[in-house]
């Protein structure tokens, strides 16, 4: 019987080491994405060389944001990206971090007259952002009045671009993308810079978000990150490694 102990707790030990890390993620184009072979991006790719080199299985699944972000909060099973890094999120989460640095802007549709010159000449204008995104977090913290929550940033740039929203929060990043792309867009108000990363349930194993931690260092040090970005049409992060 007793030899029967050691091989039990292996088989324990095994298990825990196979969990099925579950990735949750948004239609948020360069970053996550859907395609006809799966979700991809520019963070998304990052994710996958993560777990791949850690050869731990894994899924990654697009949903709308707030559903991903409550599965992250509430499930010891899930990881949600491309998440941004802030004081109130801070201890919800485990963190591996950054999947990119990148600023918050404000933007306006082409031709309008809308040009706040502060955060606080901005208030008076409604502002459209997704549900349980860092940007309706931010809009809250910084005491914006009439902020437009959306499913996803496809309604909220609709919205833009039909008028019924003055004012739309986005990354620098993203708003390149959507310049390139022939959005009708451009810069209202550019705000300060942040970390966005993976975020996982407090309960996903210590052991498994340090070696995802180490494998994203990886992938910064040896300049995957910056191909990867290169890739998408992203700027590579520049400042990256001074703000690590």
């Amino acid at each position: 019987m007793k030899a029967l102990i050691p091989l039990f707790f292996l088989g324990l030990f095994t298990t825990a080491q196979a969990q099925t890390i579950r990735f949750v993620t948004e239609e948020y184009p360069p970053y996550n994405f859907s395609t006809e072979n799966g979700p991809s991006g520019a963070a998304v790719d990052q994710v996958k060389l993560i777990m791949e080199r850690l050869k731990q299985p894994y899924t990654i699944q697009v949903l709308p944001w707030a559903r991903a972000f409550m599965l992250a909060e509430t499930d010891p099973a899930y990881c949600v990206f491309t998440t941004g890094h802030d004081a109130e999120r801070d201890r919800r989460f485990q963190w591996v971090e950054p999947l990119l640095v990148d600023h918050m802007v404000m933007v306006r549709h082409t031709g309008s007259d809308i040009a706040p010159s502060s955060l606080e000449a901005a208030r008076q204008y409604i502002v459209g952002t997704q549900r349980e995104d860092f940007s309706a977090t931010y809009l809250r913290d910084h005491g914006f009045p009439k902020i437009d929550y959306a499913a996803n940033l496809d309604s909220s740039l609709k919205k833009l671009i039909a008028g019924r929203v003055d004012l739309l929060m986005t990354s620098e990043k993203t708003f390149e993308i959507m310049r390139a792309e022939g959005k009708p867009v451009e810069a209202a108000l550019v705000l300060e810079g942040k970390l966005y990363g993976i975020a996982c349930n407090r309960d996903v194993s210590r052991v498994t978000v340090a070696a995802m931690q180490r494998e994203l260092d990886r992938l910064v040090g040896n300049g995957t990150q910056d191909e990867i970005f290169k890739h998408y049409g992203l700027t590579p992060n520049a400042s990256l490694h001074a703000e690590k």
